[in-house]
C-alpha cells in the first residue's frame, strides 16, 4: 500500500480521475521534495478533514517546477479539462488557495498514470 497520497478536495474531480480526463495536478509552490518521478501514490478524493474515497493507485511520471505563466495549454488541460489558458488557471488557483495568484508564482506540475491490475 502506498504511503503517499494525492488528495483532491473537489468531488467533481473524482469523475475526471476515473475517466482518465485528469492526468495531472498543478499545485502552488515547489512540491518536488515531496513528490518524485517513479513514486507510487494513492489518489484520494473527499472533503478536507473528512471522509475520502480511494480512486486508484498511481505512479508519478513527471514532476516539473516552473512559474505559472510558463505553463502550456496542454499542461493546464491535463490538470483541468475545462481550462486551457494561464489566466483561467490563475483565477482557479486564486479561488482554491484563497489568495491572489500571479503568473510569476511557482507551481509544480505532477503528471501521474493510474496503475491497473491485469
Amino acid at each position: 500500500m502506498p504511503s503517499y497520497a494525492l488528495n483532491f478536495y473537489n468531488p467533481a474531480v473524482a469523475d475526471q480521475l476515473r475517466t482518465g480526463r485528469k492526468t495531472a495536478t498543478i499545485r502552488l509552490g515547489d512540491k518536488s521534495a515531496k513528490y518524485r518521478k517513479g513514486m507510487i501514490v494513492t489518489v484520494l478524493c473527499g472533503a478536507r478533514y473528512g471522509h475520502r474515497e480511494r480512486i486508484f493507485d498511481a505512479v508519478i511520471d513527471k514532476v516539473e517546477v516552473k512559474p505559472l505563466g510558463e505553463l502550456s495549454p496542454r499542461e493546464i488541460e491535463h490538470d483541468n479539462p475545462l481550462l486551457k489558458r494561464v489566466d483561467e488557471l490563475q483565477h482557479f488557483l486564486s479561488q482554491l488557495y484563497n489568495r491572489e495568484v500571479s503568473e510569476s508564482d511557482i507551481v509544480t506540475v505532477i503528471r501521474f498514470s493510474q496503475i491497473v491490475n491485469s
